[in-house]
């Protein structure tokens, strides 16, 4: 096993030049779809790897309920450095899980809290609160998913802007935004070297979400406009995970992008540009590192076989 398995906890870096690229240069549905692919797998990838070397250290603790051979020296010897490495993996390990328990159980708690407050509403698929403070977001889930408005937020904008904004925000629920940005949070806690995938994604979402609104009302102006009033006066969405209009992040750059010329659909950015180049660099990097864990993982469930008495 050796050194293999630390690979997956630092090939997270090969992704970084693809974070930054895939927003400028992908159509932000593909770069949405590649970035949360690359971060699921290898936080996964990583999250394995460091289980597998905090079995080694926990199995050195006196009084640990793991089999005695777990900590006999040829166990021990397939980690290098296992007498730091793995005892720190302990905490670490322990840190990944309490951080994404805590954040599955806010997602969860913001969206129940946010049903129970459309309870008395019309089950129609938009919710317009009578609230002097500006915000819209697309709430998932319960009976039917629903878009989330107050009328404060309204009030601001004119008619094509409020069609843009129902069109943004139906684009986020019809694409199960959500998804894609609570996979990508969950990555970033499991290795903090994913963040840059993480940041990434929440624009390339948003910017998802404009170009079927712009689509979808025909005006590509009324829809940067909707954007840059919202932001100017929205305070955004109850959770990171749930997507609005009005979503923080590079708001000038999706104007601009909304102010310029449709992006072209491409499922993979052509091989010999710095794109492509990011694009099969981040590929190989996610390729590597499931193959470590899966060697890492195999490896060392054959040495504890033979290690666990019968």
């Amino acid at each position: 096993m050796g050194v293999f398995v630390f690979l997956p906890l630092v090939l997270p870096l090969t992704a970084w030049p693809i974070a930054r690229l895939a927003e400028q240069h992908l159509h932000p549905r593909s770069a949405t779809r590649l970035l949360t692919a690359v971060a699921a797998v290898m936080a996964l990838c990583s999250t394995v790897c460091l289980a597998l070397v905090m079995v080694v250290g926990t199995a050195q603790l006196p009084g640990n309920p793991l089999p005695d051979g777990w900590s006999d020296p040829e166990v021990r010897a397939a980690v290098p450095y296992d007498e730091v490495v793995g005892k720190a993996a302990i905490p670490a390990l322990c840190a990944v899980v309490v951080a994404s328990a805590r954040a599955l159980w806010r997602h969860g708690r913001v969206r129940r809290r946010a049903h129970r407050a459309l309870a008395g509403l019309p089950g129609t698929g938009v919710a317009v609160l009578p609230d002097e403070v500006p915000y819209a977001y697309a709430l998932p889930g319960g009976r039917r998913d629903r878009v989330v408005v107050s009328t404060a937020l309204l009030d601001c904008l004119e008619p094509a802007e409020r069609r843009a904004l129902f069109a943004h925000e139906r684009a986020h629920l019809t694409a199960r935004h959500h998804h894609f940005l609570l996979t990508v949070r969950l990555a970033a806690l499991a290795n903090p070297f994913l963040r840059p995938l993480r940041t990434a994604v929440s624009y390339t979402a948003e910017r998802w979400a404009d170009e079927e609104a712009a689509r979808t009302v025909g005006n590509r102006r009324a829809v940067a406009t909707a954007i840059g009033k919202a932001a100017l006066v929205s305070r955004g969405t109850p959770v990171a995970t749930l997507a609005g209009l009005a979503a923080p992040g590079p708001v000038p750059r999706r104007v601009a992008a909304l102010l310029g010329p449709a992006p072209a659909v491409r499922t993979w950015p052509p091989v010999f540009t710095s794109v492509g180049l990011a694009a099969w660099a981040a590929a190989a990097g996610t390729a590597v590192s499931a193959m470590s864990s899966a060697n890492a993982a195999v490896t060392m469930f054959l040495i504890l076989r033979a290690a666990t008495p019968l």
